[in-house]
């Protein structure tokens, strides 16, 4: 599923799966963080009963947790716009597309740029 747009507006969107997995995840993650008490622990399987433990005993280390997640896909947002630049990809709308991927997907997308290798003019 790649959209290149020549070697200045180079990008690619992630894969759907992992994309399904991340916000999957991540929004149980905001859930657990933000409403533990609305959440069906005795309905999620083996996951209620973990979740339930973890919001009882070790609620800070998820709210800090969930915060320091964000920073991180901060961060590799970021990193994602130094990349583009170095991998001389300069159309503004192509590189606010891997800023904001990067900043909802994090690694999923990040490893795509990291991972794409552009054409080197030959010096005559």
């Amino acid at each position: 599923m790649a959209t290149a747009t020549g070697e200045t507006g180079y990008f690619q969107r992630g894969s759907l799966f992992w994309f399904t997995v991340i916000t999957l995840t991540f929004g149980y993650y905001t859930w657990v963080v933000f409403w533990p008490q609305s959440i069906p622990y005795q309905s999620l399987g083996p996951l209620g009963p973990f979740t339930k433990y973890l919001v009882d005993h070790h609620y800070t280390l998820l709210r800090n947790g969930y915060w320091l997640a964000w920073l991180i896909h901060v961060g590799e947002s970021l990193y994602a716009m130094a990349l583009c630049k170095y991998k001389g990809i300069t159309d503004g709308r192509v590189r606010l597309l891997w800023f904001l991927q990067t900043f909802l997907f994090g690694i999923a997308s990040l490893s795509i740029l990291i991972a794409y290798r552009p054409k080197r003019q030959k010096c005559t």
